[in-house]
């Protein structure tokens, strides 16, 4: 979304906050445009569902750091597979992509498709990765066997 500032700002009467953030009144927009001149600031609309829409006078050049904050969004589980009869070769390699995404802040989840009684087997293999990911993230569910597949959930530590 973008900023509306300064001149944009086509209401003819704000609710002005300062500096500071105290609360000035209401004030006509022209007059609120002549104190930020005189401050050496923005004047910046933070709310423009209010009627009259609240503005705050926020520092020159600071208004996007101050009124758009980044975004702290949860980053997207990825999904690493592997199978219960995997090579050592295989294996450092998908650990190692595991420690890349668990450094990155990605949730990742180790996914074992199974077929006939591979259960167990898969079942160590994925404690063995836990144990190898502890430095990097810890287990966020037990390890779930299911008919076809085992599966665990590492969160980043």
């Amino acid at each position: 979304m973008a900023l509306m500032m300064n001149e944009k700002i086509k209401a003819a009467e704000v609710e002005l906050l300062d500096l500071e953030g105290q609360n000035l009144g209401y004030i006509a927009t022209k007059k609120a445009l002549q104190l930020a001149k005189e401050q050496q600031a923005d004047l910046v609309c933070i709310n423009i569902m209010s009627s009259p829409p609240q503005c705050q006078l926020i520092a020159r050049g600071k208004a996007k750091q101050v009124v758009q904050p980044k975004s702290s969004a949860p980053k997207k589980e990825k999904e690493i597979r592997l199978t219960p009869t995997i090579e050592q070769h295989d294996y450092d390699t998908k650990l190692k992509q595991c420690e890349k995404l668990l450094q990155s802040g990605h949730p990742v989840a180790l996914v074992i498709k199974l077929s006939g009684k591979q259960g167990p087997q898969a079942k160590a293999l994925l404690e063995q990765v836990i144990i190898d990911l502890k430095a990097y993230g810890k287990a966020a569910t037990a390890i779930q066997l299911s008919g076809k597949q085992a599966a665990v959930t590492i969160l980043p530590s």
